[in-house]
């Protein structure tokens, strides 16, 4: 997902205007907006708030004056309705961006090979953002780095050029550079025989290869 999808058009465009020349990456690639852009978003987020409320204010007094005119008064409840949405879509997306901030600077932090893949395996539902800590991510991921070692590691599995890299074995007793699940070694056959017949090495498999078991049945 691109940053412009997860943030929607209008928050990714103030995005871009208050980032200027600064590059932004897509949350996904690992990568996040730098702190301070960040902060000045949010802040605008507080004056969008203020604005809304001040209109707010003006249209509860233009609603006393408009006594009995009905159909006014449903007009100024409609756009007060509208203006507490827009603040709450807005929060929400402050909130979510900052959870998927944080749980990104923690997955490069437990050095993931493929934070895409090790966020899969994330029960996202459970993780809370307090403030600057993350709550219910630390036990997911010691459990994790147990279970799937060759997912965490100062080795990289693939090489400059993003194919694999043969000097480097998973863990698993299967090298790096022979997984049918990859797109440069993509085999059906051997895909369907590993899913029936060994099912935990085809789910780390498809797991290295950057995608998702349960997209696999597994």
């Amino acid at each position: 997902m691109s940053l412009k999808e997860l943030l929607g058009e209008d928050l990714y465009t103030q995005v871009m205007e208050k980032a200027g020349e600064q590059k932004i990456a897509v949350v996904s690639d690992g990568n996040w907006i730098p702190k301070e852009k960040f902060d000045e978003l949010n802040n605008d987020k507080k004056e969008l708030k203020n604005q809304l409320n001040q209109r707010d204010e003006q249209l509860e007094d233009l609603r006393k004056r408009a006594k009995d005119n009905e159909e006014l008064h449903n007009k100024i409840k409609e756009i007060q309705d509208a203006n507490e949405k827009t603040v709450a879509d807005y929060e929400a997306k402050i909130q979510q961006q900052q959870k998927d901030f944080a749980i990104e600077r923690a997955l490069r932090d437990a050095k993931a090979r493929n934070p895409k893949a090790v966020k899969a395996l994330l029960d996202l539902e459970n993780v809370k953002l307090d403030g600057d800590k993350l709550l219910g991510l630390d036990e997911q991921l010691k459990a994790i780095q147990e279970s799937d070692k060759y997912l965490f590691g100062d080795e990289n599995p693939f090489d400059l050029q993003g194919g694999p890299n043969p000097h480097v074995n998973t863990g698993n007793g299967f090298p790096s550079n022979n997984n049918p699940f990859s797109q440069d070694h993509f085999n059906m056959t051997e895909q369907g025989r590993l899913i029936r017949n060994e099912p935990d090495k085809a789910r780390k498999l498809i797991i290295q290869a950057g995608d998702n078991p349960a997209n696999f049945g597994l």
